[in-house]
């Protein structure tokens, strides 16, 4: 990722769930990487949910997953 995260982002990250689609309501980490990827060749939608989609795939491609965990739901 190009800058930090912040803990608020983080948190908020942590818990954004997907507005519209196949994968409605399901929080972005719970969401296949595969989705993300399909999104980054086709293009991520504009503003707040496109940084967030954003973010996510460069999270997942990395493995790091696991760090949203103490996180969800707080």
């Amino acid at each position: 990722m190009s800058e930090q995260l912040s803990g608020e982002t983080f948190l908020k990250l942590a818990n954004y769930r997907m507005p519209f689609g196949k994968y409605t309501n399901k929080l972005l980490v719970e969401i296949p990487e595969e989705y993300f990827l399909w999104f980054s060749k086709k293009g991520f939608p504009e503003g707040e949910l496109g940084q967030y989609m954003l973010m996510m795939l460069e999270i997942k491609t990395n493995g790091l997953e696991y760090l949203f965990d103490p996180l969800k739901n707080k």
